[in-house]
């Protein structure tokens, strides 16, 4: 059982009340949260420090501009935070940041870590074309009713880790009948119970896993099943990867949103990288034109190579690809069997090593060393 803090507002005015609360109080020095930054409705992750600027704090919009995994990273790379500092994240989110965290790129130290049962987010493009606002009624209907939000991002719909076991302070959304009136919000470590103690509201416990949980994961496992099933990446062997990854035309968007991504100069980036005139000619003379930008297929296999293990199925990559490769699925599809042949969850526990850095020696028995 966990305790439970029961704010009598709505699921949005509530998380809100307990943000200025955690600032009012001086309980936090800032607040990372997503809000909207002008008239056009753009809206980005901002460090919020004073109460009143949280107007415009948008903290539960089915939004992500980028994975803040990323940005929390970059906040502490140099050095932990001086400073207790609240932080709005998707389970994605925070699953990214740990990983990370494993590789020596940020700091847990005074971070306090605010989630919630995720229903998914819209592709950017909705923000973009205005439709974003349009479709936040539908969105909250159905996170009521534990209903599959079918435009937002595909990653989202076949997402099975949308709670976050790793978030101090939990906002309880998906089956949530009484959303626009009761904000339940679950303490699920000391660290959240010291940090929203005192805030006015009912206290009590409760389990955070429900049959409404249960209901959304059997929907979520379906929806994934299903999608890989379209993508068909495992049969389709050489011909699929040029199928699918042919149409790349080497923006590296994908690579530069991607959490898991994060060399100051990746290879691919790079001039040893650069096709030289002899590898040209050679390609020319066996096929008798030449593919450009080429590499793509390569620049693909060297990125699965390097983050399968790590993937957190955020849905990045594949929202900013501007030819609509299902990068995403195909980088999960891969990712999980990597995942499953070394028992791995990326970003699950901070204390568990990432398996590419370490070795068993049963292992070497099992490729045939004595």
């Amino acid at each position: 059982m966990s305790k439970l803090l029961k704010i009598n507002k709505g699921v949005d005015e509530g998380t809100k009340a307990l943000l200025e609360y955690l600032l009012e109080k001086d309980k936090v020095e800032g607040v990372i949260t997503l809000k909207t930054i002008n008239a056009n409705q753009g809206i980005c992750y901002s460090l919020i420090t004073k109460p009143e600027e949280l107007k415009d704090a948008v903290p539960l919009i089915p939004y992500m501009p980028n994975n803040e995994g990323k940005l929390l990273s970059r906040l502490t790379l140099r050095e932990p935070l001086a400073d207790p500092i609240a932080v709005v994240a998707r389970p994605c989110e925070l699953r990214a940041f740990i990983e990370l965290v494993k590789r020596n790129q940020g700091s847990l130290k005074n971070y306090l870590f605010i989630s919630h049962t995720c229903p998914g987010v819209y592709p950017l493009e909705t923000n973009v074309n205005g439709s974003l606002e349009k479709k936040i009624s539908q969105y909250w209907n159905k996170t009521k009713n534990t209903e599959l939000i079918q435009d937002t991002r595909p990653a989202c719909k076949s997402c099975i880790h949308f709670i976050p076991d790793n978030a101090d302070i939990i906002v309880s959304l998906i089956g949530e009948a009484d959303l626009d009136n009761n904000c339940n919000i679950f303490l699920s470590t000391n660290k959240g119970e010291e940090f929203a103690a005192g805030i006015e509201g009912e206290i009590g416990e409760k389990e955070l896993e429900s049959k409404e949980i249960n209901l959304m994961q059997n929907k979520r496992e379906e929806e994934r099943k299903k999608l890989f099933e379209e993508t068909n990446i495992e049969t389709k062997g050489i011909e699929g990867l040029i199928e699918y990854f042919g149409k790349c035309i080497g923006c590296h968007g994908c690579s530069n949103v991607c959490p898991i991504c994060y060399c100051n100069l990746c290879f691919f980036d790079s001039q040893p990288n650069e096709t030289q005139p002899s590898w040209s000619e050679s390609d020319l003379d066996r096929k008798g034109a030449l593919r450009l930008p080429s590499g793509t297929i390569f620049y693909h296999l060297g990125r699965l190579a390097h983050i399968s293990i790590s993937c957190i199925g955020c849905g990045m990559c594949t929202d900013v690809c501007p030819v609509n490769i299902p990068i995403s699925t195909i980088f999960s599809k891969v990712g999980e069997s990597v995942q499953k042949a070394f028992d791995y969850s990326p970003g699950m526990d901070v204390e568990e090593p990432v398996p590419f850095g370490i070795y068993k020696e049963e292992e070497f028995t099992e490729i045939g060393e004595q």
